[in-house]
């Protein structure tokens, strides 16, 4: 009698716990393109992308101007007496100074405004995810880098994105 009782335990709990998991609704979502092809995305990448070259244009410039700069100063080093020569070399190296720095000043603002572009796009998907799931009755939502295989039937990732291109179609950044 104690064996049948816990038989039966056992065999509903297995029941109840094979229905529950047969249920399960789980979708593959990958980020990665949400977040490189939608709209707000490119557009975002394209903004950045041109700052950055354009900045890498600037600097540059600058950079070969210094060089000049100190080309010019090696050949008049004869020329000059040391206390002109030491005075020059210091405003040379001032300048470089003030250019290493703009340059990593640049370069920080644009990884920065980078993150910032990320996380707003990540906010806007985020509502847009969780309807999703709610209208489809959907148990588990999985990043597509994450996953070993599967049927393309339950990627969900160009159904997200047209959602996220009507409601966010850019990024507003400066």
């Amino acid at each position: 009698m104690k064996y049948l009782v816990k038989f039966f335990v056992v065999t509903f709990f297995f029941i109840v716990s094979t229905h529950a998991f047969a249920e399960q609704k789980i979708v593959v979502l990958d980020m990665g393109y949400v977040l490189n092809s939608s709209k707000a995305g490119k557009a975002a990448q394209e903004f950045l992308k041109k700052k950055y070259n354009d900045d890498s244009k600037k600097f540059s410039e600058l950079e070969k101007s210094l060089k000049k700069e100190e080309s010019d100063l090696l050949k008049l080093k004869a020329s000059l007496t040391k206390e002109e020569y030491t005075k020059k070399s210091d405003a040379l190296r001032k300048k470089v100074i003030d250019y290493q720095s703009q340059r990593r000043s640049s370069i920080d603002k644009l990884a920065t405004q980078r993150l910032e572009a990320r996380k707003t796009l990540m906010r806007q998907i985020e509502p847009i995810l969780d309807a999703y799931i709610k209208e489809n009755n959907i148990s588990l939502v999985i990043d597509k880098k994450n996953m070993v295989g599967g049927s393309t039937e339950y990627d969900v990732t160009k159904i997200i994105v047209e959602k996220l291109d009507k409601k966010f179609p850019s990024l507003k950044l400066q």
